[in-house]
């Protein structure tokens, strides 16, 4: 292994528990460290085949996260079930929750082609592709229900930005203060944004591009489809602008997605995810930076986070 391999290594028991789930003759040559995810390790482990070929296997290592085997069940479940839905996600090979075998809880799976991207360019052809994987997403009816969703945000706890217009957000605090509204449940990703999607984008026709895999279901829950359209529209207000946050939404019905009819019950759900951005902007900011956003620092997330907030009071308020 090179040096760079040595710094990413893959530690002794994990690696011997995930030779345990390789083909006979099969070994680890590479490891490469993934960049982008917020709370676990991710490596690419490339496999050296019986035949002298490769292949790609992907590990996710949660190292000293305290839900990390609640996590691990729920990825290790989404991806059983997804398998012939036409979702393109991992593959699961092989799971161990409690860390019973590997130094840390861990995840073993396939590795799928593409790429994030989360430049502005090409984002008018994207966000229709992210609408329609998400509509597909929700129309999934598993057998065995994934647990309730958890929200991720109180009133008491949001965080208002400095320079904030203060009655704005109070008002914004108000609305989830409110009980929450009724909902038909669905399977939800819960975790649904640029960051967490694959793209194949042909270099000469960013018009062409398609989404190859969908990953990190270490959140798939059971909820509202309002919640996790919110999710995606904040994302893309803070990555893009508060613009693309609102027209996400437009997106999703236009490809058939079904969100609450009031405006009062759509704007709990979009001002409820909205506001949980506001405890966590330096965390949500960070990977985006590493991966070339460097225009993106705390203050200027803070800043379209405000501006996002107002554009859905103004809208929907």
């Amino acid at each position: 292994m090179t040096d760079h391999d040595e710094a990413v290594a893959v530690r002794p028991l994990t690696l011997a528990w995930v030779s345990r789930h390789l083909e006979v003759g099969e070994r680890v040559v590479r490891t490469e460290a993934l960049h982008g995810g917020i709370t676990a390790e991710m490596r690419r482990l490339t496999i050296g085949t019986r035949d002298g070929g490769t292949r790609d296997l992907v590990l996710r290592t949660f190292v000293d996260v305290e839900h990390a085997e609640d996590w691990l069940n729920r990825e290790a479940g989404a991806l059983t079930l997804l398998p012939g839905t036409g979702v393109p996600a991992p593959g699961l090979v092989a799971v161990d929750p409690t860390a019973a075998h590997c130094e840390y809880p861990s995840l073993l799976m396939t590795h799928l082609a593409g790429r994030t991207v989360l430049d502005d360019e090409g984002l008018e052809t994207r966000v229709p592709l992210l609408a329609r994987q998400l509509v597909a997403i929700h129309a999934l009816r598993p057998t065995e229900r994934p647990r309730e969703y958890v929200a991720l945000t109180t009133a008491d706890t949001v965080v208002t930005p400095k320079g904030a217009d203060a009655a704005v957000w109070a008002a914004a605090i108000d609305v989830i203060r409110k009980p929450t509204p009724p909902y038909e449940g669905r399977f939800l990703h819960r975790d649904f944004h640029p960051g967490n999607v694959l793209f194949n984008v042909p270099p000469s026709r960013p018009a062409g591009a398609r989404i190859t895999g969908v990953v990190d279901w270490a959140a798939s829950s059971w909820g509202p489809a309002d919640l996790d359209v919110a999710h995606c529209c904040a994302n893309l207000a803070l990555l893009h602008g508060p613009a693309w946050g609102l027209r996400f939404a437009e997106a999703y019905e236009e490809a058939g997605g079904v969100l609450a009819t009031a405006a009062s019950e759509r704007l709990y759900w979009r001002v409820r995810d909205g506001l949980a951005f506001s405890e966590e902007v330096q965390l949500v900011s960070q990977p985006w930076r590493e991966a070339g956003r460097t225009e993106l620092t705390t203050r200027a997330v803070e800043e379209r986070l405000d501006a996002y907030v107002t554009a859905l009071m103004d809208a929907l308020g």
